[in-house]
């Protein structure tokens, strides 16, 4: 099952020039008015999150396309929200519930620890679940930028091998991205394509670190 669906961000270029960012559906709608047109072209959809090419069929019409595109997903309903359809008592089974809280977003999953670590736990305040997520927490508030740093490297990466790749300065710029040198990544890139570059330029914004 895809994981996109209408609502996806994504960009969509034509050879290298940008033809439309936003909504996957709309995004796909332009694509497909260049496919349509027969243009000596490659059409790519890029996700804006991961730099990932997003396969879209342009058979059809433009209703044709955009139905198998999946809607976004729905919230759960809550009370009153559906059809008002109220269904018999006993008509359906009881569902068994499951260990954790799963309406506050609580998951209960195995967890290996060395005697030591359960001695541990099992002396601070709030038991030992409590605990281990104050300190996932803690953990990723301490790790949050550097994670960004590292997704954004990867994305902007993926983007450019896509459209770059046989571009100038290719290699140099792909070092330059991963060693975190914003200055020679932009230096080494000003021979691409205007539209690709400015792109990369916009995946790779949190690739750098933050000038001081």
């Amino acid at each position: 099952m895809s994981p996109y669906h209408r609502g996806t961000r994504c960009t969509a270029f034509a050879g290298a020039e940008r033809i439309a960012s936003g909504p996957l559906g709309e995004v796909a709608l332009a694509a497909h008015a260049v496919v349509q047109r027969g243009q000596p072209v490659s059409v790519l959809v890029f996700d804006d999150a991961t730099g990932r090419p997003i396969d879209i069929d342009y058979r059809g019409e433009e209703a044709d396309v955009l139905a198998r595109i999946p809607r976004p997903p729905a919230a759960e309903p809550g009370p009153g929200d559906g059809d008002g359809a109220v269904a018999p008592a006993g008509a359906l089974p009881p569902v068994p519930r499951g260990r954790g809280r799963p309406k506050l977003g609580v998951e209960a999953r195995e967890v290996t620890l060395l005697p030591r670590h359960w001695a541990w736990l099992a002396t601070q305040p709030g038991g030992a679940s409590a605990t281990l997520r104050r300190l996932v927490e803690e953990a990723r508030r301490g790790s949050g930028a550097r994670d960004r740093m590292r997704e954004a490297r990867e994305s902007a990466y993926r983007f450019m091998s896509a459209m770059a790749g046989d571009a100038p300065g290719f290699e140099e710029a792909s070092r330059a991205l991963f060693a975190g040198d914003r200055a020679r990544f932009e230096a080494v890139t000003t021979g691409w394509s205007p539209d690709v570059r400015a792109h990369a330029m916009l995946m790779a914004r949190d690739a750098f670190p933050s000038a001081t």
